[in-house]
């Protein structure tokens, strides 16, 4: 478990991508993400970093609730995201809430807003669940 939270909970490529993670529990996971140095080509924010963003997110969540189960390692098997609307500055933040809770996986959906509150990407993530 302490492993999870070094680095800000998301290891080392959401410290790259500058994620932050504001809040962490079972039921819900909150993190922001700058937009600056997560875009591709056209100054619009990468969708791969949306996806970076929801399966950090969820994938924490899943081992905060897999830890309840006795299965405290989460391993992401299946993530889509929807891309609604561009964003082209400042953070977004992603809140995670649990779709479904098992005793061997956990998916949860994550819904990433821009500064304005509008709705930039809608993804879904699934996690096995494993054992010690």
């Amino acid at each position: 478990m302490q492993h999870l939270f070094t680095s800000n909970g998301g290891g080392a490529l959401a410290e790259r991508m500058g994620i932050e993670i504001t809040e962490a529990s079972a039921d819900r996971v909150v993190g922001t993400m700058p937009v600056e140095g997560n875009t591709q080509p056209y100054g619009l924010l990468h969708g791969g970093a949306s996806c970076v963003l929801a399966e950090t997110l969820g994938s924490v969540g899943a081992v905060l609730h897999g830890q309840t189960v006795d299965r405290p390692f989460a391993v992401g098997v299946d993530i889509n995201a929807t891309h609604h609307k561009a964003a082209r500055s400042g953070l977004v933040t992603g809140v995670a809430l649990p779709v479904h809770r098992g005793r061997a996986v956990a998916t949860y959906e994550v819904v990433i807003e821009d500064e304005a509150g509008d709705r930039v990407c809608t993804a879904r993530i699934t996690c096995l669940l494993r054992g010690a």
